[in-house]
């Protein structure tokens, strides 16, 4: 079973078969999909699934914190399994492929008192950007 699935199961989540699906295709280390990407392959687990319920259960995943909505440009969002495990994302700048990293380090500790102007800093997003292998050409 998987760690998403686990930890839904955990809290006592209604598991139909759609949220299922759902659950299985974000599964995974590296999984940076779009709602239409979800949406196509739990179709292909699912054929009946429509794109409203995926929608709304990408929408009850963040809700609950199961899943991390990120935004790394002005590109469709894209859905993290990876809630729960702290971490960054490096950004291909053509294609737009997202990997999870993990640098060393604190970045919230990294942020000057003289530069956090009063706030109570509780969470930090980094992005790193560059070319991925295939774009770079490498």
């Amino acid at each position: 079973m998987s760690d998403l699935l686990e930890r839904l199961r955990g809290r006592g989540w209604r598991m139909t078969a759609q949220r299922r699906v759902v659950a299985e295709v974000l599964d995974g280390d590296h999984v940076h999909l779009t709602a239409d990407e979800v949406h196509a392959r739990a179709v292909a687990k699912l054929p009946e699934i429509s794109r409203a319920t995926v929608y709304n259960t990408l929408g009850e995943l963040v809700t609950l914190g199961e899943v991390l909505e990120v935004a790394t440009d002005r590109r469709a969002k894209r859905y993290d399994p990876n809630a729960h495990k702290p971490h960054q994302h490096l950004v291909c700048a053509q294609c737009g492929a997202i990997r999870d990293v993990h640098p060393a380090g604190n970045p919230l500790a990294d942020l000057p008192d003289a530069e956090r102007f009063g706030f109570v800093v509780s969470a930090v997003e980094v992005t790193y950007r560059g070319l991925c292998p295939s774009c770079a050409g490498a």
